[in-house]
């Protein structure tokens, strides 16, 4: 099993931390992986990708040009990065801020709705974990104890009461995961 993900939006929505925790926790559960981060120099509010790639066997190059799965966080990356996504591939995003909404039909898409639940459960930075979650109910690709791992392995201990928050917002983010066009999916 190899899965290739491109995670992408802007700085400060917790792409690059996303990534992080699912590079962290596939090292928990002994696959082989790749985290490669990109970003603009305006950090915050500039656009930021991270390709994380999960594989049972060797990983020959961390650059990659289409992915199994997009993950998609603002209408830039969309633009960039919907026909980066293989046929048969699934693309998830968050709709906030988006206003072309993908159109793929050879594709599995998917909707959460990431800002809005992270605002309702009270704190806009668990956004990211909202969104991570969807894509573990979609592919659960690691063992959810293996997240919580990754989790404290990613974040500084400082923020470790952080965590159980941070597992309800990934418990959310599973229970309220929409398909878009799973019945039109050729």
């Amino acid at each position: 099993m190899t899965e290739e993900i491109i995670i992408a939006g802007f700085g400060g929505q917790g792409v690059l931390s996303m990534g992080k925790i699912l590079a962290y926790s596939g090292i928990m559960q002994d696959k082989e992986v790749s985290w490669m981060p990109s970003y603009g120099p305006e950090m915050r509010g500039g656009t930021a990708n991270v390709t994380v790639i999960l594989s049972d066997d060797r990983i020959s190059s961390p650059y990659l040009k289409v992915y199994d799965t997009a993950i998609i966080l603002n209408q830039q990356s969309m633009d960039k990065f919907e026909e980066t996504v293989k046929h048969g591939g699934i693309l998830i995003y968050d709709p906030n801020g988006i206003s072309h909404h993908p159109t793929r039909k050879d594709i599995k898409i998917y909707q959460i709705k990431g800002t809005k639940l992270a605002t309702e459960m009270g704190n806009k930075k668990i956004f990211n974990m909202v969104v991570l979650g969807a894509f573990l109910k979609i592919k659960p690709i690691v063992k959810h104890e293996n997240i919580i791992k990754g989790l404290k392995k990613s974040l500084s201990e400082r923020y470790h009461h952080l965590i159980p928050l941070n597992i309800e917002a990934i418990t959310m983010g599973m229970n309220s995961v929409t398909p878009i066009n799973n019945e039109q999916y050729v």
